[in-house]
């Protein structure tokens, strides 16, 4: 019965909401924000007529470091600009797409109660513009995504984003708020490899992305373009999940979620939560405290995707540590466990062609190759890790033998070794690196933090056994 009423109410609300004259209501232009900016919290106490101009647009860009994209975008980047709305506001939508696109596109937005959410209305060929108009029924946070077919191809090429319906008491007041947007992106070379990567449909359709990012590139949120915020902030994060395929089970490494808004939803239906799950096409909020400054890290939790497709974010809040709520390591001492037995499939994977040719590109090479790889554990200067892993930086085991280096990257190492000096003796798993490479990241290696070595070629690690 309850449930029943409450449906009533919301039906009664929507028809009166639907019955207010538009045409005399103020006028006003939608504030759009890139990721991960928000547009601020609407203030107004009425419904407005929203004007909202957004263009299609086909851009390459950068997806991860030394490799290129053509995305399919709204508004120009990936994921498409944060839109803002309040519950009961009549928005007349513009969408235009580039003349120099080569297709057509239209935008359904989840917000939308009508056909196609808006793409009925907005399909726009190349150098086009299209209007439509629709009234916020429903408050939420929502995903809108191009719908023109093929729909996957579409979306998998970078078309989302989101729309906030804001209910119109507004949301509970935050210090802070950003805008996230999970997706996969699927190319024809594996992850990481350089250039001009094509989509791949076969891929897609078996659901075998080679990029899981949020912001729509590897690192769109670390290093110089982390998240920021300071102790005690009170952080909103609307995120949402463009898919094409995936379900993504969001977590941020370091904090818990005080209260999640699930699916996007206007109630707090869970407290206290560690990963919350958010379909294709779906999207959440979550607000939690920032009690404790550090790094924290924002994952998609089924975690290869993050280590090693890229769904990875930073959140940088600095200060000291409350030793009351965290210390920070207070004792560091060698743990030495049995067994480290080094495992590699079987692999039938033949040589490649080498594809950089002067010693500048196999520089630059490596050192993607070698952030991506290795830096977790000799660190991104080379220095190593005392006692754990031998620095690379000024290493005389590293200049001392070409050829062991190679084998060392082709086939793994374990047991003592001296470097420096100084023994180490852990475990280094072999790397699935290409001989090019291979190549590439042991150039700019030796070439590197004090190391004076020659180039390593191709040749040299076909001959290395």
């Amino acid at each position: 019965m309850v449930s029943l009423l409450g449906c009533l109410e919301t039906k009664n609300e929507s028809k009166k909401l639907a019955e207010i004259d538009i045409n005399k209501l103020p006028v006003e232009t939608a504030k759009l924000a890139h990721a991960p900016e928000v547009p601020p919290p609407i203030t107004r106490k009425e419904p407005a007529r929203i004007k909202i101009d957004l263009e299609t647009k086909e851009v390459t860009q950068k997806l991860a470091d030394g490799v290129d994209y053509t995305f399919w975008t709204f508004g120009g980047k990936v994921p498409g600009p944060f839109i803002r709305i309040r519950r009961g506001d009549y928005v007349d939508f513009t969408l235009s797409n580039h003349p120099t696109s080569k297709m057509p596109h239209n935008i359904d937005l989840h917000a939308v109660t009508g056909q196609g959410g808006g793409a009925e209305g907005s399909f726009t060929a190349p150098g086009h513009s299209s209007t439509f108009s629709f009234r916020a029924l429903n408050a939420g946070l929502y995903i809108y995504h191009c719908a023109t077919a093929p729909v996957g191809m579409h979306i998998a090429n970078g078309m989302y984003g989101l729309i906030l319906v804001e209910p119109e008491e507004g949301l509970p007041k935050v210090d802070k708020e950003f805008y996230v947007v999970q997706s996969e992106f699927y190319t024809k070379g594996k992850f990481g490899e350089r250039g001009l990567q094509p989509f791949d449909m076969e891929k897609a359709i078996r659901e075998q992305p080679d990029y899981v990012v949020f912001n729509g590139s590897v690192g769109a949120m670390t290093n110089e373009h982390a998240l920021q915020a300071t102790p005690g902030q009170k952080i909103r994060i609307f995120f949402g999940n463009g898919g094409p395929n995936l379900v993504s089970s969001f977590h941020v490494i370091g904090e818990i979620f005080d209260n999640v808004y699930g699916e996007g939803g206007t109630l707090i239906n869970q407290k206290n939560v560690q990963t919350t799950l958010v379909p294709a096409g779906g999207s959440t909020m979550v607000d939690f405290v920032a009690d404790s400054p550090g790094t924290l890290i924002l994952v998609d939790h089924s975690i290869f995707r993050t280590f090693n497709k890229g769904s990875l974010g930073m959140l940088k809040i600095p200060g000291e540590h409350n030793p009351s709520i965290y210390t920070g390591k207070t004792v560091d001492s060698v743990y030495l466990p049995e067994g480290g037995a080094i495992q590699k499939m079987p692999d039938d994977k033949k040589p490649v062609v080498a594809t950089v040719k002067t010693l500048e590109e196999r520089m630059e090479a490596g050192k993607n190759i070698y952030s991506q790889n290795c830096a977790a554990c000799h660190q991104p200067a080379g220095q190593g890790i005392p006692d754990v892993f031998p620095p690379l930086a000024k290493s005389d085991y590293l200049m001392a033998d070409r050829g062991r280096s190679i084998r060392v990257l082709k086939n793994g190492l374990q047991g003592e070794v001296v470097v420096n000096g100084k023994k180490y003796n852990n475990v280094m798993p072999a790397l699935s690196l290409t001989e090019d490479e291979i190549a590439s990241v042991l150039t700019f290696v030796r070439g590197s933090w004090g190391n004076k070595g020659d180039a390593v070629t191709v040749d040299d690690v076909r001959k290395a056994k």
